[in-house]
Formats: structure tokens, sequence, C-alpha cells
């Protein structure tokens, strides 16, 4: 395997929960399963250049990250990506399961995730996964709005996603839902209706990703003949703003917000247009704390401010390259952030003198 490509498969994905830090080891299955060629996808011309993991492969695989994660306070798990899972072949499928449950088994890890379509799940695949120690199945729902799904040449319905989110929960599975923003079709308030739906299934997690136009996709051909306008970066930013409040609110975890180069969708220079940073849930994240931060008011006596922050939201409170501490330094002489353990989530107290 090359070094690249072993580098592309173990890349960490990372996220916090409370009192503890999620990882999940990512087993890249390149676009094995999908029967149908959605209009932002090039992971066909992608999955060309990186193979499918040999068994042996993704036993290593898992024993490499294992020896990089601290293991106190942590929640492992295993977690298969980059395709539809449960359309790849049945023996195909249970041998990587069985391999994945012994390691999870053996290393006292928290479960199993695997992402799959809509319209890949029903009562014995899911027999099936829970037999083999899957816990929690991502569903790429992408919207909630039928002319959005048609149009991006996503091949299930909005009914699809209904009734396998409703079957993964009445078999005890755990519940991801992923959804896109500025598909062709899409408003806003088409996005902000699929986030409300996606709360109202009942997930328990959702990843938000902004449509870009990749290099050899139906977007590019539509973009390219001027059919297809993807969102400008501060709109991508300003939509995903509004939809992180209905998650935020609801107590749904926003696993990922923007695509990383590791996801499959870029490699190198595919990406043709679209807002793409980096940075992205950072900037996404600046914005919601500066709305907040914008809103103190400490008497005339008080041209000084230490605000307090909880040490995970640290960061993004400041905000990108210190912005929200530049828009405070223009009404106060003085601004420190500290972190404070007391302190959980969005909260903050401010004291000045």
């Amino acid at each position: 395997m090359k070094e690249n490509t072993v580098a592309y498969l173990c890349s960490l994905h990372l996220y916090r929960m409370p009192y503890q830090k999620h990882y999940t080891i990512p087993i890249f299955i390149p676009h094995l399963g999908c029967p149908h060629q959605c209009v932002f996808c090039n992971q066909r011309k992608i999955s060309g250049a990186i193979r499918e993991p040999e068994v042996c492969e993704v036993a290593d695989i898992i024993q490499r990250h294992l020896s990089t994660i601290p293991r106190e306070n942590s929640h492992i798990e295993i977690g298969f990506f980059g395709g539809s899972f449960t359309g790849i072949d049945l023996d195909k499928q249970i041998e990587f399961l069985s391999l994945a449950h012994r390691q999870s088994t053996i290393g006292n890890l928290h479960g199993i995730r695997i992402s799959t379509r809509p319209d890949c799940i029903d009562e014995h695949r899911l027999g099936i996964l829970k037999d083999h120690g899957v816990t929690t199945i991502e569903l790429g729902a992408q919207s909630m709005d039928d002319e959005v799904l048609r149009r991006s040449g996503r091949g299930h319905s909005v009914a699809d996603t209904e009734k396998a989110s409703a079957l993964i929960l009445q078999k005890g599975f755990r519940l991801g839902l992923q959804m896109m923003i500025g598909l062709p079709g899409d408003t806003l308030e088409k996005s902000l209706h699929t986030a409300r739906r996606i709360v109202e299934l009942g997930a328990d997690d959702t990843r938000i990703y902004p449509a870009l136009v990749i290099k050899d996709t139906t977007l590019a051909d539509l973009f390219s003949n001027g059919k297809y306008r993807p969102l400008p970066l501060g709109e991508a930013i300003r939509w995903s703003v509004e939809i992180c409040r209905i998650f935020e609110m609801a107590g749904i975890k926003i696993i990922r917000l923007g695509l990383h180069p590791s996801e499959g969708l870029i490699s190198g220079t595919e990406l043709l247009a679209g807002p793409y940073h980096p940075s992205f849930r950072e900037l996404v994240e600046t914005v919601i704390w500066k709305e907040r931060l914008e809103n103190i008011t400490v008497s005339e006596s008080g041209k000084h401010i230490v605000i307090h922050i909880a040490p995970d939201q640290y960061n993004v409170a400041i905000g990108y390259r210190a912005g929200n501490k530049r828009m405070l330094l223009d009404r106060f002489m003085s601004v420190k952030f500290i972190k404070d353990e007391s302190l959980t989530g969005r909260d903050f107290h401010v004291d000045h003198h």
C-alpha cells in the first residue's frame, strides 16, 4: 500500500464529548456498494487510485491507531466510511465486521460505526449489523426535500430516510444523519427544514457538508454550463450558523462541519468551485460566538474585561485569527480570555474593572 494511501486511511476523526474525547478509527471502503452516481461525487475516480483494504490490513490500521490514542477518558470506536456499507456484498460485510468486532472486543472499545444509504437498510441487514457489534449507523440523508434529492441524483427519497431512521432506532442503534447544503435546488429554507427533520427523526449526531464542485462530476458540467451556482463561502457560513442553532438547541452532536480533504471527495486539484475552507468549522463557530460576545455591556468604569470560557470553546470564542477579540478591543481597553473548567458548552461570564 502506498504511503499516502496509508495516511489517507489512517486520518483520525475527533470530536469532544463532555469529560471525554471521542475517537473514531476510520476504515475507508472506497465507494463500494453505491448503486448511484450523485451529481457532486467523484469517488469512483478516486476509488480507482485507492484500493479496498485487505482484511489483514484493517487489523493493522486499528492497532496502529490504538497505539497513539490515550485510553483514559476516551470513547473509541471503529468506523467504516467511504461507500454504502450495507450495499456491498454480504460476505464482504461480514468479513469486515467480524474482524472489527473481534478487535473491538479485545481492545475494550466502545463499538462500531458504519455509514450507508437510506435505501440500503432493512431488517435483515440490521440483524447482521447487530450480531457483529455495530452500535451506530449513519445515513447520508443529505436533504429532506425530494426535489433536491432528485436533482442531486441521490436515488433515494425522503420517505426512504424516514423509514430507515425509524427502523434503526427501533432496533436499538444510535442514529447519525448527514446533510449537505447548497445542492441543486436547495435554499436556506429547505436546509433549515432538513435540519429540523433530522431532529424530529431522533438523530443522535450529524455532519454538515457544503456542496462543492469537484472535477469530473455532473455538478462540474452543470457549473461550467452556468446551470449551477455553488454557495459563496460567506453564505455557506451564514446557513451553517442557523443550522447549528437548531442542532445545538436539540442537543444533537455536530461531528463534522465542512469537508476535510481526507474524506474522499477532494484529491489534489480536484476542487473547482464552492465554499471550501480548511477552517470552515472555526469560521462558523467564530460567527456564533461573535453574536454572543458583541452583546457584552459593562459600566463606564469597566473598560478592562476578562471573559471566562469553557476550555473546549476557548479558541473559537477568541475567533478565527482572533477576530472576536479584535472586535471587542474596538470597545474595551483590554480583553482577556481565560479557560474556566467550571463552564461547559457556550456558557461564559465576564469580569470587569
